[in-house]
């Protein structure tokens, strides 16, 4: 990854600083962060760090709640079997399981004399299948007695799907937060719910598919319930246990961490601390996550969420929906292993892949070692399916462009696509899909997602076309200003500020994600005290302080930021005595015997002459 060019820091109000710091007795600095952020009154500052229950919104302001609900409560009187159709990621397992919980949960409560209504599921293979719902399994569903078919996380752009399912007498109920195709409208369902969709008065519209799916569980068991205490019982303890799915699928669908997606996430990630169910203990543990605490987004993102992802992208993602319903403990830790051995087979086959994109990446700068402004379009028929969205996520970290990742079988290209802030990806490929020449051929077999992420499908053949329209479009978006390098800081300041107490307040901060970065802070005029310090051959150790003050302070310059720290070092020449500016983030000590505070470096420049 390049060194970014510029450091960008926000502008602060003095007098708004002070009165938010006065106000939540906070350090002056978390002030300015909160500002800069858009909260600007202590009351939503107040909101921000205590997030509550009441704090979730109202699942029946959703377009079609009223219907779905409705529709599952006559399914369950009538002891009628209903299929969930789900998705092979963390956002569609984890909604297939929350969806089949709640509905059983509803029916023992509805019908409790009745024969227990049946909820079967399907999470479709990656590779056999593809994304989206397919025509086959709807008539195998009806053949077996389905009468009624919910989709989580997918179905907005089902069309065909949707046909089928009423040719068969399916009855359908969409549920999904993709967005919808502006020229088609939404599928004929008994109830389409997604807040991204036209009309829908819910007024958070960044909700993941497992969210969504939440809402209709929350709504299902809100119908279900007979008097205040079974509905205190609800929001006290049943949505709580649900939440702890719902904030790893808001995490690793990188939704932005803010209003409802906040509360969800910070609620869920507290919920997680010591789980009872066996799945997702097990889970915690080959993942190495503490379980006697609350996990962070980090973690999540990092540690869990790939893990679930790997029976996806490898080998079936029905094993995931079956880790997080087993009682069983020793299936549950059967399961967790697998998840595990299998996201190790995930990076092998991921790290082969990078290497090719490496050399292919030298062959596209130039001389100045920057890449062409346009969209990445890299193809080899080796790659696997699995992890063509990891790839092109790398090659965004790595090249700031917008990013097609794809490879063939059998004829047909299947990509995956990541973009930048400023180039919306699903508004890129749906405009390049047609021309406005009659006679022109579509590019795609399938394609969806959202602003930064999409997925498709299209004849290998139609590849010189997808490159050539891709390019065109770009061209006028793909300028100078989208382009330069900038890294988005949030605070200036000085060495001694960075106190435990600063610390904690920052720690309140969190969950950290899209939406909610995790602060990065700028300190200027350092000086390098000491000889640098590699470690493992490719992380680098800096020892600095700020003169005229006594101690100094930590730097730790990792590989995984995709920097050559060593590389960066030699270039500015650093040696004992040179003075630097340096951007961080400020992370506690991983070994709790030498407890403190260290600085993980984001960027390095020489310090300005003053």
């Amino acid at each position: 990854m390049t060194t970014p060019s510029k450091w960008v820091l926000p502008t602060h109000d003095p007098a708004a600083t002070e009165h938010m710091a006065s106000r939540l007795d906070c350090p002056l600095p978390i002030a300015a962060l909160l500002i800069s952020r858009g909260i600007t009154d202590p009351a939503s500052a107040q909101a921000f760090f205590h997030p509550s229950m009441a704090d979730l919104l109202d699942p029946m302001l959703m377009l079609g709640m009223k219907q779905a609900v409705e529709r599952i409560q006559r399914a369950i009187v009538a002891s009628e079997p209903i299929l969930i159709y789900g998705d092979y990621d963390v956002d569609g397992t984890t909604a297939t399981v929350l969806l089949k919980t709640a509905i059983e949960l509803a029916a023992a409560r509805i019908a409790p004399n009745d024969p227990p209504v049946k909820v079967t599921y399907h999470v479709p293979h990656r590779i056999r299948e593809g994304y989206g719902m397919q025509t086959g399994i709807l008539g195998q569903a009806a053949a077996s007695g389905v009468r009624l078919v919910i989709s989580v996380d997918t179905g907005i752009r089902a069309f065909a799907a949707a046909t089928e399912a009423k040719t068969l007498g399916l009855d359908l109920i969409v549920t999904d937060h993709h967005l919808p195709d502006d020229a088609a409208g939404v599928p004929e369902a008994i109830a389409v719910i997604n807040p991204a969709q036209d009309d829908c008065p819910y007024p958070f519209k960044s909700l993941c598919g497992a969210a969504v799916a939440f809402k209709l569980a929350h709504a299902i068991l809100l119908a279900a319930t007979e008097n205040d205490q079974q509905r205190e019982r609800l929001i006290k303890k049943t949505l709580p246990s649900f939440l702890k799915l719902v904030a790893i699928a808001t995490v690793a669908d990188s939704v932005p961490l803010e209003g409802e997606n906040r509360v969800i996430a910070s609620l869920g990630l507290h919920a997680l601390a010591n789980p009872v169910q066996p799945g997702l203990r097990a889970l915690m543990q080959v993942a190495e996550i503490p379980i006697n605490r609350a996990p962070t987004a980090n973690e999540v993102g990092f540690r869990l969420a790939p893990r679930i992802n790997a029976a996806g992208r490898m080998d079936i993602a029905s094993e995931v929906v079956e880790l997080f319903l087993t009682k069983d403990h020793a299936r549950a830790s059967e399961l967790a292993e697998k998840l595990n051995h299998l996201n190790d087979d995930r990076r092998d086959t991921e790290a082969k892949a990078l290497a090719v994109i490496e050399a292919r990446l030298t062959t596209l700068r130039d001389a100045s070692a920057t890449f062409p402004a346009e969209c990445i379009i890299l193809d080899d028929p080796t790659w696997h399916r699995g992890v063509l969205g990891i790839l092109a996520s790398r090659v965004v970290d790595r090249t700031s462009r917008p990013t097609l990742i794809l490879t063939h079988e059998d004829g047909q290209a299947h990509g995956s696509g990541r973009s930048i802030s400023g180039f919306h990806l699903l508004d890129a490929l749906t405009a390049i899909h047609t021309s406005s020449d009659p006679d022109s051929i579509p590019v795609f077999t399938r394609f969806g997602g959202h602003a930064h992420a999409v997925g498709f499908s299209l004849p290998s053949e139609n590849i010189p076309l997808l490159r050539t329209r891709l390019q065109a479009y770009g061209a006028s978006i793909l300028t100078g200003p989208l382009l330069t390098l900038k890294l988005a800081c949030d605070l200036e300041i000085a060495l001694r500020e960075l106190t435990p107490h600063f610390s904690d307040w920052l720690t309140r901060c969190a969950p950290f994600g899209i939406g909610n970065p995790e602060p990065i802070l700028v300190t200027r005029n350092l000086t390098l005290a000491a000889p640098i310090r590699l470690i493992k051959e490719k992380h680098i150790c800096l020892t600095l302080q700020t003169a005229g003050e006594a101690g100094t302070m930590t730097a730790l310059g990792w590989s995984r930021t995709n920097l050559d720290w060593t590389a960066r070092c030699t270039a500015l020449g650093l040696i004992p005595g040179s003075q630097l500016d340096i951007a961080y983030r400020l992370k506690s000590k991983s070994n709790p015997r030498f407890p403190g505070l260290d600085l993980e470096l984001i960027g390095i420049e020489l310090a300005s002459p003053s």
